[in-house]
């Protein structure tokens, strides 16, 4: 077994869900890439009690724990303190690190307009100045140091690294955390840990599933799969030396499930799309009714989207659809606005109003009302026009309102990709 670590992710508002984890995932990517595999990642909430737990649930079988959040300036901000006694080291105010940080604090208030009580500014600083005894300290990005808190001489365990909680403290303090002498005597024993993803479209688990028994053992392979909105990944992780099995596994599952395969190099359906309007040299235009804007906003989420997306119309109201992107009416009459030939219009209008190459017209019913015994909640049709032809698809979707709505979007990146193909 190579080197593990543990990340434990902090905050009441992460463990109810008011704020997504994304330090989590993005430490865990981060290790993989140094060679350490993550064992496991905990989420708890803002009571010390749970905190020191978490830290002793992960000391016996892990080799480095890191800790994201509660370095903050309030009362529940306690991360430092319960690391400090987990690991042995009790806290005390660093006073240069105090000086060091209320610099940065008058600085941060003097650029951003902050206009606190100064008692209670100073009482917030020197709470972060509060470190464990003989921990190395990360300087702050914010206004909260990191730390590298190994054990008390005598103490057998990891060293943990604490972090702050926003992500983009997080990740500007990273290499210095990495850089850390208690963190790069764990990382001297790191082994690359490498990693593998091939990406089906519309191929079942089952299928998958018998693929993979018919070739194991996969010894020195760590196989995931997830299914997702019709796509199903597959991603491997492995060492060097285990390079003979996953060209097995690749040349299996890519001869098994050639027609299905969207992507054998991890590409996913965003940079697929992306590439293929690149290198045709075309651009794109949207018009989106049950999606309101979705598609276009997903179009448009990467770098460099200026150069393939034109825009894209909002077409929600029949009244959008004819006077905007020039619908018939006659023709939403005689089939309804969520049909075959009004998805088509939408594609050919949004084509010709903003001078694209390729048109996509996506209407729909995302419920929960709305439905129709002909055409219930889910009914979704898509249409996809290029210069080299037209790719039209209907579909009916579950799940509830912003599932359907998801999942079209989805739909409609995968039509622009075999319409593009």
């Amino acid at each position: 077994m190579g080197v593990r670590a543990g990340i434990v992710v902090t905050g009441t508002e992460v463990l109810t869900g008011r704020v997504i984890d994304r330090n989590g995932p993005w430490l865990a990517e981060q290790l993989r890439a140094a060679g350490v595999d993550v064992g496991r990642l905990v989420v708890v909430g803002d009571r010390p009690v749970d905190l020191a737990a978490a830290l002793r649930h992960l000391r016996p079988d892990h080799d480095l724990v890191i800790t994201s959040g509660g370095l903050g300036p309030t009362a529940d901000d306690l991360t430092a303190r319960v690391v400090g006694d987990v690991q042995g080291r009790p806290c005390r105010l660093d006073e240069p690190l105090r000086q060091r940080i209320a610099a940065r604090v008058e600085e941060l208030s003097r650029r951003r307009s902050w206009r606190g009580d100064p008692e209670a500014m100073a009482a917030g600083v020197a709470k972060q100045a509060e470190v464990p005894g003989g921990a190395h300290v990360l300087e702050p990005v914010g206004t909260a140091p990191g730390l590298v808190v190994p054990p008390a001489e005598g103490r057998d365990g990891p060293p943990v690294v604490v972090l702050p909680g926003p992500p983009s403290e997080l990740r500007g303090m990273w290499p210095a955390a990495l850089a850390a002498p208690a963190v790069q005597a764990v990382l001297a024993g790191a082994v690359p840990l490498l990693e593998d993803t091939i990406r089906l479209w519309g191929a079942l688990e089952a299928d998958l599933a018998a693929t993979l028994r018919r070739i194991e053992p996969l010894d020195g392979l760590e196989v995931g799969t997830c299914l997702r909105d019709g796509e199903l990944e597959i991603v491997t992780r492995y060492a060097p030396s285990a390079r003979p099995v996953l060209d097995l596994l690749r040349r299996t599952v890519l001869a098994d499930f050639a027609a299905t395969v969207m992507s054998a190099d991890g590409r996913d359906v965003d940079d697929l799309v992306a590439a293929a309007l690149d290198a045709r040299g075309w651009t794109v235009a949207t018009g989106e009714s049950c999606t309101g804007g979705l598609l276009g906003a997903r179009l448009t989420a990467r770098a460099g989207a200026s150069a393939r997306v034109l825009g894209g119309v909002d077409a929600y109201a029949n009244a959008a659809k004819t006077g905007l992107l020039g619908v018939p009416a006659a023709l939403i009459e005689a089939h309804g606005a969520v049909s075959p030939p009004v998805a088509a219009a939408l594609a050919d209008g949004a084509r010709q109003a903003f001078g694209a190459r390729v048109g996509v017209g996506v209407t729909g019913v995302a419920g929960p009302g709305g439905g129709s015994a002909d055409k219930p909640v889910g009914t979704v049709h898509l249409a996809v026009v290029t210069p080299a032809g037209r790719y039209e698809r209907a579909l009916l979707l579950p799940g509830d309102r912003e599932q359907v709505r998801q999942r079209t979007v989805v739909a409609a990146m995968h039509a622009l990709r075999v319409a593009l193909g």
